[in-house]
């Protein structure tokens, strides 16, 4: 499934193309997609075509095709402090996109049939929370996966405010998926080839509609032996957070969202999503990472104030000339890590500095 617009040449350029092919309509799920390179997700011999709208499989790994992915954040109506629920969480790459949204007061479950694909996701997700730039620019909801079939979850388990399935779902399970919801909550999931988004209106009421035709692997059914209890799955705890780590989460909360002026005077302070404001004035993009060039050398020259397009396109005439000029190629440098900067920054012992970096590399 997939291939409906075009690939691209890196992460940014394949979420173009989702954007234009109008997969990706909301500011919310963009900044997320663009946060988290789906390369990352794929072992290193395929990376090649992690930016192709085509659905991955190697083994029990599997990502689906960029533009499902798409479809399914923007009918989930995420926002912060909800709980989500993925069946069939696989590689954790939707999870942690979803955990980008929920933020640190969200809860962000998964189950996963194989338990090897468990093993791939917790790596995936620690290299993300210690080397991805992006980790800094949001406020975090970490994933919790578990072992099972998710058509085994205990019926007293708790309701979620969200729940996706990765998997084919037939029409005897539909009520089973539809009692994991909350009252106000929303189900996307592939129900007998159409990616189907079902909103719960009512104890025992209910809205559906159809969103695009899917082909996913069926649910695998349970294998019960006559002779031996039905097994279940549990599904991950909800656990209260530590002061400590509420401490975290409001300090580099403060630290993000509030720029200096110069004078001592802190200003602008934003949402626990509103990271543009803090970043803004550090020169970064707010959709994450961009580079700044490095310029071998610049002529100066007193000119009347230009429209935005009219400027781009005199600093890539002058960047052309300046390497034919000197033969050498402007290369990119990375921005700053703003946040990484303050706490590094504050005067604090190295281990407690260290804990509000979530011991992240450099």
């Amino acid at each position: 499934m997939g291939g409906a617009v075009s690939a691209g040449e890196d992460n940014d350029d394949l979420i173009d193309n989702l954007k234009e092919a109008y997969y990706i309509r909301t500011d919310l799920v963009e900044r997320a997609f663009r946060a988290i390179d789906r390369a990352d997700y794929y072992l290193d011999e395929y990376r090649d075509n992690a930016y192709k709208d085509l659905a991955w499989r190697h083994g029990n790994i599997h990502l689906s095709a960029p533009c499902i992915y798409s479809e399914v954040m923007e009918a989930l109506e995420l926002h912060p402090g909800l709980s989500f629920l993925n069946l069939g969480s696989g590689t954790g790459y939707l999870s942690t996109m979803v955990g980008l949204i929920l933020g640190p007061f969200g809860v962000n479950h998964g189950i996963e049939l194989h338990a090897d694909v468990i093993e791939y996701a917790y790596q995936k997700l620690d290299s993300f929370i210690k080397t991805s730039d992006s980790f800094d620019k949001f406020e975090f909801c970490e994933p919790s996966f578990v072992v099972g079939n998710c058509l085994e979850i205990p019926p007293e388990s708790r309701h979620y405010d969200r729940v996706y399935c990765g998997a084919g779902v037939q029409k005897e399970h539909e009520e089973y998926m539809k009692n994991l919801l909350k009252v106000g909550g929303i189900l996307v999931m592939p129900l007998e080839e159409k990616l189907t988004k079902i909103i719960r209106t009512g104890p025992s009421s209910w809205e559906t509609k159809k969103i695009i035709s899917v082909s996913f692997a069926p649910l695998v059914l349970p294998k019960h032996s006559p002779k031996s209890k039905p097994k279940t799955a549990p599904l991950p705890k909800y656990e209260v957070r530590t002061l400590q780590e509420l401490a975290r989460i409001c300090i580099r909360h403060t630290l993000r969202v509030t720029t200096d002026g110069g004078d001592g005077q802190a200003r602008g302070r934003g949402s626990s999503f509103s990271v543009g404001r803090g970043l803004a004035a550090a020169g970064l993009h707010k959709y994450g990472p961009r580079f700044k060039r490095r310029r071998v050398h610049r002529r100066h020259c007193n000119t009347l104030m230009l429209e935005e397009e009219e400027a781009a396109e005199r600093d890539e005439e002058e960047e052309e000339e300046e390497e034919k000029e000197t033969g050498e190629l402007l290369r990119p440098q990375p921005a700053v890590n703003v946040l990484r900067e303050r706490i590094l920054g504050l005067p604090l012992p190295e281990p407690l500095k260290m804990y509000l970096l979530y011991y992240r590399e450099k």
